[in-house]
Formats: structure tokens, C-alpha cells, sequence
């Protein structure tokens, strides 16, 4: 099964929203002493709403991603027990452009990284990805939402962090080990010496470096929510 580059794998997505509520600095009680006073100012400030940290203040993420991304956080939530951070991949980028990006969802903030895509989407390595597959010997990349199931090792790709599909573009991630991992196709200086990245069997591959800081981080029960 082939999905076009702009092929809708969620259909219409509703719009959400998760994000820890920031602490209020100074809490205020009106029932520490019976004929206690408090000032119009400290009551406003006890009754107004907690606010959330805007996400992605840079604008790093296409907003299109973002939303879906968001949506995908809800219409999983079963699946997806960590909300702290989540990870997404813009395969509309080009392979030279950090695409793959850790969203802070407490603090709003966003790195990113670059990541490899499949031989079968770019057979002429263009470095753009065009055609997408769930489909074992595929050498394909597959679109669609992703949760983290903590760090691995194999014996040819070292260590990487597991993947596991939910959606019928990708429920066969294990099946394809598809995973995030580091290659010396994926490191900066092949950009510098070629102008884009080579190309992986499907997985997400990353810098060596890279990879020391996303295994970790990415863990388990997160999102990775990839899009064209």
C-alpha cells in the first residue's frame, strides 16, 4: 500500500490541547483567620484562570503539523500515557533540514534535529520523500502516530529507541523495525559533502550525537508523530 506525499491518514482531526497548568507565585487562602481582609488585587489574582505556555513561540513547527500532532496526543491518550514532550517529523522538509523536532509541552520550547528518510520514498534521492508504506521490504518511511517503547539494541544498528505503530500506515513498525537510530549517513558532514542526508531502510535515523540525546529522552509511552 502506497500513501500519496499529501495523503490524509487521521481524517478530519479535531483540535486539542495538553499541557501541565503553570504554579501560581503566591497561592492565597480565604480561610486562614475568620475575620482575615484581602485586598481586591490578591483576590483577582486568587480567582483568575491558570495559564498554559504557548507552544512553539519560534514557530519551528508548521502549524498544520503541530495541530495534527496535538490531535493525535488526544485521539491516542490510551497509548500515549507520557505528555511532558512529544516528537514530530516534517517529511514536506527537505532531508538537509533538521525535521524532526522535540516539543516541550510544559515549557513550550522546541530542538531540533535531522532525520533520515526511506530509500523506497526517495528512489532518486532527491532528498525529498514522496511515496510512504507500511509494507514489509517496503524501504519505505511510514506517516502517521507513533509511540515510543524505550530503548533498544540491535546487533547492526547499536542502540536506538523502539517504535510502535498505531495506525493502520504503520501498525507494522515492529514487524519492519522501524526504529530511531544512529548512522554515519545521517551525520552533519554528509550534508556538507552531498547537500542532504542518505537514506535508511524506513527508520528515523539520526546523528550519532543526536541519538545520545533523543534515546533517553524519548523513553517510553511518547508520542512521534510524522507527516508530509
Amino acid at each position: 500500500m502506497k500513501l500519496s506525499r499529501r495523503g490524509a491518514v487521521l481524517g478530519a482531526l479535531s483540535l486539542g490541547a495538553c499541557a501541565p497548568v503553570a504554579k501560581m507565585s503566591e497561592p492565597v487562602s480565604l480561610a486562614a483567620t475568620p475575620n482575615a481582609s484581602v485586598s481586591p488585587r490578591r483576590l483577582a489574582l486568587a480567582t483568575q484562570p491558570l495559564m498554559t505556555p504557548p507552544l512553539d513561540v519560534a514557530r519551528k513547527v508548521r502549524p498544520e503539523l503541530m495541530s495534527r500532532a496535538m490531535a493525535a496526543l488526544d485521539i491516542h491518550s490510551a497509548r500515549i500515557p507520557n505528555r511532558d514532550r512529544m516528537y514530530l517529523v516534517d517529511f514536506s522538509r527537505h532531508s538537509a533540514e533538521e525535521r524532526l523536532y522535540e516539543v516541550d509541552l510544559v515549557g513550550g520550547l522546541v530542538h531540533a534535529f535531522r532525520t533520515s528518510h526511506g530509500k523506497g520514498s526517495d528512489p532518486a534521492h532527491t532528498g525529498y520523500a514522496r511515496d510512504f508504506s507500511n509494507t514489509m521490504d517496503s524501504h519505505m518511511s511510514s506517516v502517521g502516530s507513533f509511540v515510543s517503547a524505550g530503548a533498544g539494541w540491535g546487533p547492526e544498528q547499536g542502540p536506538n529507541v523502539l517504535l510502535d505503530g498505531l495506525e493502520y500506515t504503520n501498525n507494522a513498525a515492529r514487524e519492519r523495525a522501524i526504529i530511531v537510530h544512529g548512522a554515519d549517513y545521517a551525520e552533519p558532514s554528509v550534508v556538507e559533502q552531498q547537500g542532504k542526508l542518505g537514506r535508511s531502510y524506513g527508520c528515523f535515523s539520526t546523528a550519532h550525537a543526536d541519538l545520545q540525546t533523543l534515546r533517553d529522552r524519548m523513553g517510553e509511552g511518547r508520542l512521534l508523530f510524522a507527516w508530509a
